[in-house]
């Protein structure tokens, strides 16, 4: 039995330990991408050639680890997810109830978005703009997509930052910051605008406009700790 035990706690700290591993890497590189790296694109001081170089030979690397630390992250968020889940001995239903897999579960979600938005967004629409900068340091002619294409990675890679906050927040609360649930606990309350407003966010980085909101990082900053607050309130107000 103690075995079996030890054996658990074991598969459990792994998952936990490769899981911020892997975060660790992924949001690592959006903040780079985001606070310092963009910083440097958006200078209009800084040579056009230095930039074109800098899309060239570092995006790519930058980009292997950015979407290869999101895959694993999900991956072993996944895994963690489920194994807590499955160890609870009551069932999924009463797990998402519980203040640990109501709250976890919320982070997760957003995560699920982020890694999307890495993989089916900001990853093809860098490449046409890694394949641009290519062709220019050959003296070919610009692609004319490859500004549209680079503008909507970056309002993707900005919601991504924007959501990054609520996400850091949610998972450190899911184990040290329980909720008083209760059998009067309504999760609708939390659940249908937590997904509204979610949904709007993430329609606005697939669909929306690339000049005015969620371009710049004061914005996504404010945007991101206003999101974290409401999702709070309406936690509270769900219990």
């Amino acid at each position: 039995m103690f075995m079996g035990i030890a054996m658990g706690n074991f598969i459990e700290m792994l998952l936990r330990f490769l899981h911020f591993f892997f975060g660790v890497m992924w949001i690592g590189h959006l903040y780079y991408f985001n606070f310092t790296q963009g910083t440097f694109l958006n200078d209009a001081e800084i040579a056009a050639g230095s930039k074109t170089d800098l899309r060239r030979k570092l995006l790519p690397a930058a980009l292997y680890y950015f979407r290869w630390g999101a895959m694993w992250t999900v991956v072993t968020g996944v895994l963690y997810w489920s194994y807590k889940a499955h160890t609870s001995g009551a069932g999924f239903n009463v797990f998402l109830q519980s203040s640990y897999g109501w709250t976890i579960t919320s982070g997760m979600i957003l995560g699920l978005i982020m890694w999307y938005n890495v993989w089916f967004v900001i990853w093809p629409k860098q490449q046409i703009v890694i394949k641009n900068a290519e062709g220019l340091a050959k003296s070919q002619p610009a692609n004319p997509d490859a500004a549209a294409a680079g503008a909507r990675a970056n309002v993707a890679s900005r919601t991504n930052t924007l959501f990054s906050i609520p996400l850091l927040y949610l998972m450190g609360a899911a184990s040290h910051f329980p909720l008083p649930v209760s059998e009067r606990t309504n999760y609708c309350i939390f659940w249908i605008p937590f997904l509204l407003i979610v949904a709007a966010l993430e329609w606005n980085a697939l669909k929306g406009q690339t000049r005015k909101i969620m371009t710049t990082i004061p914005q996504v900053v404010h945007f991101g700790i206003l999101l974290t607050i409401i999702i709070i309130g309406l936690m509270f107000a769900a219990v």
